[in-house]
C-alpha cells in the first residue's frame, strides 16, 4: 500500500492545498470509520482512494449536518448543505475542506456530479425520518435515501448500467435492514425503529415494548428478527453478481463486502430477542479473516 502522498501523487493530486484538503478527509474518515478505512486503503487500487475517501467524508458531514435537532432545523441544515455543495460542484471555490476535496473528486470523476445531487435530494428521507408505517414506506426510503447514498461510491467503481445498479439497489436493502436491526435497541429509546409498525403489530410488538423487554417479547421479537433476517438474505444473495459485474482488481473489495455483511446478517440472526437489550457485531477475528483473504487476493491482482 503506497503512502498517502504517494497515492495523492499518483492519482494527480499535487496542489498543496488540495493536498491538505484530502489529507484532512483522510483523518476524518479514518478516526469514525477505522474498519472503512482500512477496506478501502488495503483493497481497492490505490487511484480511487482519493475520491472514495473524500465522497465518504463528504457522507457522514452531510449526516453530522441533517440529523440532529428539530426536523425544521435539520431541514434548514439539509438546504443551506445542499447549496454549498452545488456550488463547489460548479466551480465556486470552496472554504470547506470536505467541499474542495469533493469539487475536486468530482471534476475528476464526472459521473459524481450527478450521484452526489441525487444523494442530497434524498436526503430529505433521512431528514424527516421517524420510522415506518409499512414495508412500502422502508421501501421508498432505500430507494430514495440509501441506494443514492451508495450509489455515491459504487459509481466510483464501475461505470454503472442497469444490471449493475439492480444488484447494487439489492446489496443495500440487504445492508438497510441489517443497520435496522444490529440499531433497534438503541432506535427505540429514540421513540422509533427500522421495522415497519404493521410487522412490530403483527407479532404483538411495539415501541414502548422493546423499550421495556420482557421474556415474552424476548421471544416474540426472535420471530420477528428471524422474518427481517430472511429478507435481507434473500436481497444479500440477489446481489452476488457484483462480484462478476466490477473490474478484476475491485473484486476483492466487493468480495469483502458481502462476506462482511453474511457475518453481520448470521450474527443479528442469532441474538435474535436479545437485540432489544442491545446490538451485536460479528467476531472481530472473523472480520480480520475476511480482510485478510481479500488482501491476499487484492495482492495477487496487482
Amino acid at each position: 500500500m503506497p503512502t498517502w502522498t504517494r497515492t495523492l501523487r499518483q492519482a494527480g493530486i499535487a496542489e498543496p492545498d488540495l493536498q491538505a484538503a484530502y489529507g484532512q478527509q483522510r483523518r476524518c474518515v479514518r478516526k469514525f470509520k477505522i474498519e472503512e478505512y482500512a477496506t478501502v486503503r488495503l483493497l481497492l487500487p490505490a487511484h480511487l482512494h482519493p475520491a472514495v475517501i473524500a465522497t465518504v467524508a463528504f457522507m457522514h458531514e452531510t449526516d453530522q449536518r441533517v440529523d440532529t435537532g428539530a426536523t425544521h432545523t435539520r431541514r434548514e441544515a439539509l438546504a443551506q448543505w445542499a447549496t454549498a455543495t452545488q456550488e463547489a460542484l460548479h466551480g465556486t471555490p470552496a472554504t470547506d475542506t470536505t467541499l474542495k476535496a469533493l469539487g475536486d473528486a468530482a471534476v475528476r470523476n464526472p459521473q459524481l456530479r450527478q450521484r452526489v445531487e441525487a444523494f442530497l435530494d434524498g436526503a430529505r428521507h433521512e431528514v424527516e425520518y421517524a420510522g415506518f408505517e409499512t414495508e412500502d414506506e422502508l421501501q421508498s426510503y432505500v430507494d430514495g435515501y440509501s441506494l443514492p447514498a451508495f450509489m455515491l461510491l459504487a459509481c466510483l467503481i464501475e461505470p454503472v448500467d442497469d444490471e449493475f445498479e439492480h444488484r447494487c439497489r439489492d446489496l443495500i436493502e440487504a445492508m438497510q435492514r441489517v443497520d435496522f436491526l444490529e440499531d433497534l435497541a438503541e432506535d427505540a429509546a429514540q421513540g422509533h425503529v427500522g421495522i415497519p409498525a404493521k410487522e412490530l403489530e403483527r407479532h404483538g410488538l411495539s415501541v414502548a415494548s422493546l423499550n421495556s423487554p420482557t421474556d415474552e417479547v424476548r421471544s416474540s421479537l426472535t420471530s420477528l428478527v428471524h422474518e427481517q433476517s430472511e429478507l435481507a438474505r434473500l436481497r444479500l444473495t440477489a446481489s452476488r453478481p457484483l462480484v462478476t459485474l466490477v473490474p478484476l482488481p475491485t473484486r476483492p473489495f466487493i468480495t469483502a463486502l458481502l462476506q462482511v455483511q453474511e457475518l453481520r446478517l448470521r450474527a443479528v440472526h442469532r441474538k435474535g430477542g436479545g437485540l432489544a437489550d442491545g446490538g451485536v457485531r460479528p467476531a472481530v477475528p472473523a472480520l480480520l479473516g475476511v480482510l485478510a483473504r481479500q488482501y491476499r487476493a487484492a495482492r495477487r491482482q496487482r
